[in-house]
């Protein structure tokens, strides 16, 4: 399969891990040291196989000339010299998506439904972490927040090439998939002309979601593209499986979504079969036989990417549980699909740690790994490639084997172990009486 460009290759050299080298002490923790996601950019295009070079070509055209797009219908709004309002303050978004369909047709929903579409970039996206109960955006006004790390030269892999101008246009943290979905609801609950600005925004975030999906079938973090990790298949906040998702039920014309016209509906529909590619050639096969999946992926090579300073490539699990969730919905899952599955389920069973809690311990310390009898399961939310055992990373780079001997400030700033593949487990236990192995 396409992934075994790669998978044979697992080592601390082809995954960009370096190891520390040298004898170490007994019970050390760093093990080796995070390094930054590579970018897709044209000068990567020669990793690819010559036919696909061309539409990865026009593919980054389409991209760079997107968010000409989008900074140029910005700056349009101000006259020259004026000054631009404040940047948005970022915020819980508030966009509830289970309140009674009665409650979608009221003032107060109304009224971030005109937030948002005020915040809709011109390519037709949203950005991330903004509270939609505030008012619209303000003309000149930027569609994204400041960047989270204003400073310069800090070393961060999350550094943005321009931290004015980051995150405009997301998936990251439910953004985009959430605002459609909310549109949806509301628009459902206005009939005629006082909906169609609501349905006008849906179908543009629709076109967008369509031009953002790369030529493999997956999709960046944040499109336009933007550089670093951003620009990898992200399956962290179940980015690439909920965007598959509302494709999915705008090409079966859910009630929120029937208004779609009937060829853009196919065309969201193929998009969604698309997504599946790069999801299965993306599960870690180590030793020849099926793993689970990283947080990311390099979207030219489907190798295991790194994120953030301390998400390093790894074997993750909650990435995975939301990703055979999303299998475990297909209507029809093919032989390939199902032998994904089992293979995920099996390997989240087999690495499933009793007897522990990740627990505070007290006020000062936060939390820790303690012995307890009788807990569980968890699982680590990263396990090494090679060896499957728990990883852990820190602002430093460094990568630990321990959690407990990571900087306070981020063990206690990070789920590292979780119950969440339970919820797999447990689907599994109904879908495999369905599509026994």
């Amino acid at each position: 399969m396409p992934s075994a460009r790669w998978v044979g290759l697992i080592s601390a050299t082809s995954l960009a891990v370096s190891i520390v080298a040298g004898p170490q002490m007994v019970g050390a923790a760093v093990i080796g040291t995070n390094t930054p996601a590579p970018e897709v950019s044209l000068s990567r295009l020669g990793e690819l196989p010559a036919a696909q070079r061309v539409v990865w070509a026009d593919y980054i055209a389409r991209s760079q000339k997107q968010m000409a797009f989008d900074k140029a219908t910005l700056a349009a709004e101000l006259q020259p010299g004026e000054t631009p309002p404040p940047p948005p303050v970022a915020g819980s978004g508030k966009m509830a998506l289970n309140k009674d369909t009665a409650w979608y047709a009221t003032p107060e929903a109304r009224a971030m439904a005109d937030t948002i579409v005020s915040f809709q970039t011109p390519s037709g996206g949203w950005s991330k972490n903004q509270d939609r109960t505030k008012p619209p955006r303000l003309r000149g006004q930027r569609f994204g927040n400041n960047a989270e790390t204003m400073e310069l030269n800090t070393g961060s892999f999350d550094a943005p090439h321009d931290r004015f101008w980051t995150f405009v246009g997301t998936l990251d943290n439910g953004a985009t998939w959430t605002e459609m979905r909310f549109l949806g609801r509301v628009q459902a609950q206005a009939p005629g002309q006082e909906g169609d600005a609501y349905r006008a925004s849906i179908l543009k975030g629709i076109h967008y979601l369509l031009m953002a999906q790369y030529p493999n079938g997956g999709w960046p973090q944040n499109y336009p593209l933007e550089g670093g990790f951003h620009d990898g298949i992200t399956f962290n906040d179940d980015a690439v499986a909920q965007a598959a998702l509302l494709l999915t039920d705008i090409a079966e014309g859910k009630p929120d979504f029937a208004f779609v016209p009937a060829d853009l509906r196919r065309k969201a529909g193929e998009a969604a079969a698309r997504a599946l590619r790069p999801i299965l050639d993306s599960q870690i096969v180590v030793n020849g036989k099926k793993t689970i999946w990283p947080q990311q992926v390099d979207a030219l090579t489907l190798a295991p990417i790194s994120a953030r300073n301390y998400e390093m490539r790894s074997l993750a699990s909650a990435e995975s549980t939301d990703v055979l969730l999303f299998l475990m919905r297909q209507p029809k899952p093919s032989a390939e699909v199902r032998a994904a599955i089992h293979a995920g389920v099996e390997w989240l069973k087999a690495h499933a740690i009793y007897d522990k809690a990740f627990t505070e311990v007290s006020k000062d310390e936060g939390r820790r790994l303690i012995d307890k009898p009788g807990a569980g399961p968890i699982w680590s939310r990263n396990y090494d490639i090679q060896t499957g055992k728990p990883i852990f990373g820190d602002w430093d780079k460094s990568i630990q084997d321990d959690v407990n001997t990571i900087s306070k400030g981020r063990r206690n700033g990070y789920s590292w172990y979780g119950s969440g593949p339970k919820k797999a487990i447990d689907a599994y236990a109904d879908w495999v009486k369905k599509y026994p192995k």
